[in-house]
């Protein structure tokens, strides 16, 4: 009896139905780990400013919270943006604010970012059902 044969995959998202390269494709992980950078100064330098020094506790909830917000209502967080990538559910339609708040408390944790999957999506991704795409 023979096994089918997997073909390797050619490109991150082929399973998805994203393109190669170009817009609406996989977001790679320079531009990710740039986004999150420029999202977590944003959430410090708001943290520091309303709670001051001892704001270290403050700042995963805030940054959870921008990440909520502007994920629901702009398809992106303003690192996102400002690096031309987009959060985009699966299934087209308005992302709503659960995938964005699933996706931000699993990001905070941190661990599930860095556990990815074949399409280069990170569990918080894989979770929520979204991907992190190219504008």
């Amino acid at each position: 009896m023979s096994s089918p044969v997997s073909s390797p995959k050619k490109w991150p998202g082929e399973d998805l139905g994203l393109p190669r390269t170009g817009p609406r494709s996989v977001a790679r992980l320079g531009r990710r780990l740039a986004a999150i950078a420029i999202d977590w100064a944003v959430a410090s330098i708001i943290a520091y400013s309303i709670f001051g020094e001892d704001a270290r506790l403050e700042i995963p909830l805030i940054f959870a919270a921008l990440q909520i917000i502007f994920i629901a209502t702009l398809s992106g967080s303003l690192g996102h943006l400002l690096l031309g990538l987009r959060v985009v559910p699966l299934v087209p339609r308005w992302i709503g604010v659960w995938r964005p708040a699933v996706r931000s408390i699993l990001l905070v944790l941190v661990i599930p970012a860095v556990i990815w999957d074949a399409d280069q999506r990170g569990l918080h991704d894989t979770v929520a059902g979204t991907v992190l795409v190219r504008r």
